[in-house]
């Protein structure tokens, strides 16, 4: 089915044109007729799944014509859990927007930096894309107002939920008008999801899209049994005999991604870490040009990289293992998503073998394993 057949304008598909999106995932073929006839909507899908565009476009249809007269009004809310995410939903606002006809200013606001160019960026915004945190601290400043909110977006709820945002959503919920559209968006419908369906979604069109477990059936896996003073030398091996362009490796802790970043760039190859003590500007100029293929390996810890989307991911690496097969499979998702096939390696020490067993078993996936003792690793 081409995105045509969903009622999206000429001038959004030229856009997807442009940018080679070729036909829709399951989740937009579902989501877009419905948002576009202005229904509440519950959509479930994995992160990686296409949700970020069955909304963006939809709601940038809709918008037409029905844009606020008053500056600082905004006419659209996504909620979301985390600035990276932020970052990247607006920037997805801001690129099909920019082949909309008519005038279309989208914002990322959060915290963790300075609130006042936030506030002086708020002019004209129709699209505001916020930390709950943030949002409040914005609206209590009058730097905006939510009274003209045609449209409310929640992506990530289970997140936002799990995070405990609860207390600071009631609040936001209170300030927004009491007619508009809502539209959900989770990775898992879990009873808190479900709880706050209930309080705001009015007749809503409920999509449930599967996943095919993390489509890990697409994804390459191979399993090196390491000690730890030969996983730096491994590392550089892989990175430089399997010429990877682009690679994502997963640290235990924020110290440790520094300090394999570190090894890496005095070994010539070129390596940036990214965590919650980087500044914010380090942290979106490193993501970007990661994105954009200029870093070829960025090492990052489990909280961050639910901000780290991207769709063609060829590698991801497990330096170490993390505490849950849950947050293992979560991090070798990063590759093989959206039907494009992927790599992920693993290092095992002896220590972890056992935790690897329970992983595999968890995930039911048996890994190849190779010793990596049998490696020449002399001059890596």
């Amino acid at each position: 089915m081409p995105f045509s057949a969903l009622g999206i304008s000429t001038h959004l598909i030229k856009g997807l044109e442009k940018l080679k999106y070729l036909k829709p995932y399951p989740i937009q073929e579902k989501a877009i007729p419905a948002i576009l006839a202005r229904k509440d909507v519950l959509g479930i899908a994995q992160t990686g799944s296409g949700k970020t565009a069955s909304y963006v476009l939809p709601v940038l249809q809709n918008l037409k014509g029905k844009t606020a007269t008053k500056n600082r009004h905004i006419n659209v809310l996504v909620l979301v859990p985390t600035r990276e995410l932020a970052a990247q939903v607006e920037e997805v606002f801001r690129t099909f927007g920019a082949f909309s006809p008519f005038h279309v200013k989208s914002l990322a606001v959060f915290g963790g930096v300075s609130i006042n160019p936030q506030m002086q960026a708020l002019q004209n915004v129709n699209i505001l894309v916020a930390t709950p945190g943030r949002l409040i601290e914005l609206a209590k400043s009058n730097a905006l107002h939510l009274d003209s909110i045609s449209t409310l977006v929640l992506d990530e709820a289970d997140k936002m939920l799990n995070l405990g945002f609860k207390d600071e959503m009631d609040e936001i919920f209170a300030m927004l008008p009491a007619k508009r559209q809502n539209l959900l968006f989770s990775a898992t419908l879990s009873p808190d999801v479900q709880n706050v369906e209930r309080l705001l979604l009015n007749k809503p069109e409920v999509f449930n899209i599967v996943p095919k477990e993390t489509n890990i059936e697409l994804i390459q896996q191979t399993a090196y049994t390491v000690a730890d003073d030969k996983k730096g030398p491994l590392l550089r091996y892989l990175i430089k005999t399997k010429e990877m362009k682009q690679v994502l490796v997963f640290a235990s802790s924020r110290y440790q991604a520094d300090l394999i970043a570190d090894k890496l760039g005095k070994n010539g190859v070129n390596a940036r870490s990214i965590h919650s003590k980087k500044s914010q500007g380090y942290r979106k100029e490193t993501l970007t040009n990661f994105k954009a293929g200029n870093l070829p390996v960025l090492v990052t810890t489990d909280l961050l990289s639910r901000g780290i989307d991207i769709e063609f991911l060829p590698f991801v690496i497990n330096y170490e293992l993390p505490r849950s097969p849950k947050d293992f499979v979560h991090r070798i998702g990063r590759t093989g998503r959206a039907e494009n096939p992927g790599t992920a390696f693993t290092f095992v020490n002896e220590e972890a073998q056992h935790h690897f067993s329970v992983i595999q078993k968890k995930m039911k996936k048996q890994v190849e394993m190779v010793d990596a003792s049998d490696i020449d690793l002399h001059g890596f």
